[in-house]
Formats: C-alpha cells, sequence, structure tokens
C-alpha cells in the first residue's frame, strides 16, 4: 500500500503543477509512480480528483475541495515536524529525569540552577524514588541508576564510581564494640535497606562478587538510605550504605568506618540512562554532557561522592 501522505503530496504538487510529470519530477519520482500514487488516492477515496487528458489536467470539483484538506494537513504536518527538528537541535523543551531519592537530593538537586543558567529554555521534571521506574512505560527522558545495569536496550553512560560502606556511630561502638570480621556483624544491631534484594531480607553480601553472605540481626530497615543514616548516627546499629549517603557523616566524625576483613560487595558504579534514540533531543544530550562533566569533577575533586 502506498503511503496516504506521499500520495496527497502527490496530489498536490501535480494539482499545482498542472501535470503529473512535473509533480513526480518536484518529489524525485518517476511519472508512472507519481500516476500511480493519484491512482491509488482515487481508489481509496472511491471519486475521481482529476480529469486527465495528454495535453492538461484539471480538477474535479471533488479534487478542488480535496486540495484545500490536503494543503491544510500536509501545511500541520510540516509545521509538526520542523518544530520536533529544532528541538532536536535547540535545547528547549521539558526534561523528566528520575533519580535515586538520596542521591538527587544531595548531588543533582544542588547542580541544577548552573544547568538552569546555561540552558534556560529548558524545564527540568525531577522526580525522586528509590523504587525503580520503567523509563519508556512512564515517560522519563533520563535515569539515573546506581549498581549493576540489566540488558535493557537503554542507552547508558557511565558517571562515576560508588563504593558500600560500613559504618557506625562513636557511641554505638563504644557501647558494642568494634566487628573486625563481617561474621561479626551477625551479633550486632543492623540497619537494612529493604529495596536492595539481600539487605531486605536480612543478608549483608561481602566479597567483590558478593558471595560472601553474612546473616544480620535487623534493629531497623527502611526503604530510604536517609533514614538508615540517622539512625546509625543516632547510634541504633550499623550502616552499609553507599559512600554518598555516608560521606558527610565519616567527614564530621558522625560515623566511623569500619575496615572488615573481606571487601564490599562491587555495586557497579553510577550511570544515567536514557531511551536507545539513534540521536536523542538535544535537551537529552545536553543533560548528560553536564552531568558527566559535573559529577567527575566533583568525584575527582573529593576522592568520590
Amino acid at each position: 500500500m502506498l503511503d496516504r501522505f506521499t500520495s496527497m503530496r502527490v496530489f498536490a504538487e501535480a494539482a499545482t503543477q498542472g501535470s503529473l510529470s512535473a509533480a513526480g519530477r518536484a518529489l524525485h519520482m518517476s511519472p508512472a509512480m507519481a500516476t500511480k500514487h493519484v491512482d491509488s488516492l482515487e481508489a481509496r477515496l472511491g471519486i475521481k480528483l482529476l480529469h486527465r487528458t495528454t495535453r492538461q489536467l484539471t480538477l474535479t470539483d471533488a479534487g478542488n475541495r480535496y486540495l484545500e484538506s490536503c494543503q491544510r494537513i500536509l501545511q500541520e504536518v510540516d509545521e509538526a515536524e520542523a518544530e520536533v527538528l529544532a528541538q532536536r537541535v535547540d535545547v528547549v523543551g521539558r526534561l523528566r529525569m528520575n533519580v535515586p531519592l538520596s542521591f538527587g537530593v544531595r548531588f543533582i538537586a544542588p547542580l541544577l540552577p548552573e544547568f538552569h543558567r546555561r540552558y534556560p529554555q529548558v524545564e527540568v521534571e525531577l522526580g525522586l524514588s528509590d523504587a525503580r521506574q520503567d523509563l519508556l512505560k512512564e515517560g522519563w527522558d533520563l535515569a539515573i541508576r546506581i549498581g549493576h545495569l540489566a540488558d535493557s536496550g537503554l542507552k547508558a553512560r557511565r558517571l562515576g564510581d560508588c563504593e558500600l560502606l560500613v559504618c557506625a556511630s562513636p557511641d554505638y561502638l563504644e557501647r558494642h564494640g568494634r566487628p573486625q570480621l563481617v561474621s561479626e556483624l551477625s551479633e550486632h544491631a543492623c540497619l537494612s535497606y529493604t529495596l536492595s534484594p539481600m539487605q531486605g531480607q536480612g543478608v549483608w553480601c561481602f566479597g567483590r562478587k558478593g558471595d560472601i553472605r553474612v546473616p544480620v540481626k535487623n534493629s531497623l530497615k527502611a526503604n530510604n538510605g536517609d533514614a538508615l543514616l540517622a539512625a546509625a548516627i543516632g547510634g541504633q546499629g550499623i550502616i552499609y550504605q553507599p559512600d554518598f549517603i555516608v560521606g558527610e557523616a565519616l567527614a564530621s566524625g558522625s560515623l566511623v568506618a569500619l575496615p572488615l576483613d573481606k571487601p564490599a560487595v562491587d555495586v557497579g558504579g553510577l550511570h544515567v540512562l536514557s531511551p536507545p534514540d539513534r540521536r536523542p533531543p538535544a535537551k537529552v544530550r545536553a543533560m548528560i554532557a553536564f552531568l558527566q562533566e559535573a559529577l567527575v569533577q566533583q568525584q575527582a575533586s573529593s576522592s568520590g561522592f
């Protein structure tokens, strides 16, 4: 079946030029193909649009009415395409970005004023959630993910490293002692992240591949790292969370890092994901480049988030 919009263009061009051959030349197709397009339109509509002789081409009454509609529709299509193409070149429009809650509050939100200064015509919608969102189904332009990535077909760019740390407050360690071995964590009050498949089940994993599993007793479970951080600073138990959550508390002395006999599990780093467009809109490309620049500089200057 011939493309309807192309057929409408051929018809409109033939009516303007007064010749199917001229319409074909203007649209870079043969006279025979131009004729097929008009024949297809007339067959679809069940009415004659053109009177054709060897010398001239004239519109029927129905053809005159249809030409007005075609010209209006084709102009609207051209304008819509031009608007989309302009957005792919100019950094404009609404950008929906989904980010983990704690990371978004600490590191993404403070960057947005500078992004706005660079690209004032972009309206950023920041979705903060620790729950995994379906990027395509829910219409997000970008998402930041921490951890190993599943094979989703999405485009991924690495933004930086992410390290898990075991920490506790000085008060907790004074009252309960300092564990030296990962196996000793089973005897301590632990604070677990429920959205982690293993921590949510009361198991902490160690070793770079996560093959060392330690059952723990939870004094608190939560689906947000900041809630666990507050409890750890208050002395409720030991926390096993990313450096971007515990970093400030470690720097201030509110928490103390606990070197153990086994390394923390490799969580896979920090990535920005986007839909698998061959050439994404300029607003998406601008945000990805901006995040790569800002977060790489931030991590380099502080040896971690």
